[in-house]
């Protein structure tokens, strides 16, 4: 009798870790990885020939299992034998749960569960950018209602700069839709593209005509007013951005835009609004003097909640380091949209999270084994033991069940693949839903590291 493993079973959670400012987790992306990489004929006669040349070379001996994959070839026509189940996407998740789990569904092909382990782990990169956008969105929330007594907007609040900041295109793709998760504001186009392909929306986001750096240098110093007129000109019913920090952001907007410009932007209105976008200077000095600035010259109001408000057609986007220090001074937020860049797409990785993905069972001549790791030298790295299945406890809390012991029925884990077919295909428009914020999410206290 043949002896050797049948079945090996892993799964991906992203660990708990102590003092980490992160409690859960937004589950997105997987379907993404699935439709691009997984589903379908993946394995060719072509591609099995291609990998056998390759890897003879990379390890100067032979390893590449030819015969293995060209069974999956003869018997599946080069569809993968395994099976997905995971948490559907937009669900929030306290860490330290299974997200999915993977395993073979034909004995002779175990070894496929932990040959997918490197591209699915990837799966990091989504979960990271959507849970570090929403805990963006829940201090917004906690800042928008204390100053203005209100949400509404909310999911245009902070806008997606990141484009230019990650290494690929398909990290802007992945990152910029996982960002739209929770906000419909960004100039990723990347991300509105594959929230289009993959997530069946058709526009996801959106944002105005701005101006950037080069296109108010280019006028010379001494035309800087002449290029903001441009802009005004250009754009006359719709709101327009404008950076202004190209030379003295505090005199550009005291002697131009509050002087030259004035009876200009005064004549648009909360539809055509003109947006001054500060870019450089400590974040929070600067856009706190700004808008004293922009008071003095064009007057406020005060709002139902007591904080003062700048005119209707005049708004701020602070791009650059963002902090909401300002709601101590007596402004509402209704004031300011917020930008975000690297620090939203590229200034994170994989231990953010903790993401992590482990073989937890395996079945050798059907005999069952629960299989774990639990290092010495580091016990927070240690794994699930057996099959899991995600359910709720007696007080309505998300918790993994190990060894097997959870019952299927209550099981929140969804099979998404299987044989090479996608078996869920989610829209952007329910994910959101999954991923709104509660009541709870806006007093929850905001991630230490970060300002938003």
């Amino acid at each position: 009798k043949e002896l050797g493993p049948h079945k090996i079973y892993s799964y991906f959670e992203c660990r708990c870790k102590k003092g980490s400012p992160f409690n859960e987790v937004v589950f997105f992306g997987l379907q993404y990885l699935l439709k691009k990489y997984l589903t379908g004929a993946v394995v060719t006669e072509e591609k099995i020939q291609q990998a056998k040349v390759f890897y003879q070379m990379h390890f100067r001996q032979t390893v590449f299992d030819e015969d293995g994959w060209r069974k999956i070839l003869e018997k599946y026509d080069g569809r993968l034998p395994i099976r997905i189940k995971a948490v559907p996407e937009g669900r929030v998740v306290p860490r330290g749960n299974v997200l999915f789990t993977v395993e073979n569904t034909d004995p002779e092909f175990f070894w496929l569960t932990n040959y997918v382990e490197t591209m699915l782990v990837q799966m990091w990169y989504p979960i990271t950018v959507a849970t570090v956008s929403r805990e963006f969105k829940k201090i917004l929330a906690k800042h928008l209602r204390a100053s203005s007594g209100s949400i509404e907007g909310l999911d245009t609040r902070l806008h997606d700069f990141g484009y230019r900041g990650v290494s690929s295109q398909e990290s802007a793709a992945l990152g910029g839709a996982a960002h739209l998760v929770n906000f419909c504001s960004t100039d990723t186009v990347a991300g509105l593209l594959m929230a289009q392909r993959y997530y069946s929306c058709p526009m996801a986001g959106f944002s105005i005509p701005a101006a950037e750096h080069s296109t108010i240098i280019s006028w010379g110093r001494s035309r800087e007013k002449e290029a903001f007129e441009q802009m005004l000109e250009q754009f006359p019913t719709s709101p327009v951005s404008v950076v202004s920090d190209s030379y003295d952001i505090f005199k550009a907007c005291k002697h131009i835009w509050g002087d030259k410009l004035k009876d200009r932007v005064m004549e648009r209105s909360e539809d055509s609004c003109l947006v001054i976008r500060p870019d450089s200077g400590d974040p929070t000095e600067t856009l706190l003097q700004v808008i004293q600035i922009l008071e003095e010259c064009f007057g406020s109001s005060v709002n139902s909640m007591g904080y003062k408000l700048l005119p209707s057609y005049l708004r701020i986007i602070q791009g650059d380091g963002i902090d909401l220090g300002s709601i101590e001074q007596g402004w509402s937020s209704e004031n300011v949209f917020f930008g975000c860049g690297s620090a939203l797409l590229q200034k994170i990785n994989r231990d953010t999270l903790n993401c992590a993905f482990k073989c937890s069972y395996v079945e050798n001549n059907g005999q069952g084994m629960d299989v774990y790791k639990l290092p010495m030298t580091d016990p927070s790295k240690g794994s699930k033991k057996g099959q899991l299945t995600l359910s709720r406890n007696s007080d309505g809390l998300l918790e993994t069940l190990e060894k097997g012991v959870g019952k299927p029925e209550e099981d929140l884990l969804v099979k998404v693949f299987e044989n090479g077919s996608l078996l869920q295909d989610y829209s952007l428009e329910e994910i959101r839903r999954k991923a709104q914020l509660t009541e709870e999410d806006e007093v929850a206290p905001p991630p230490a590291q970060r300002g938003a």
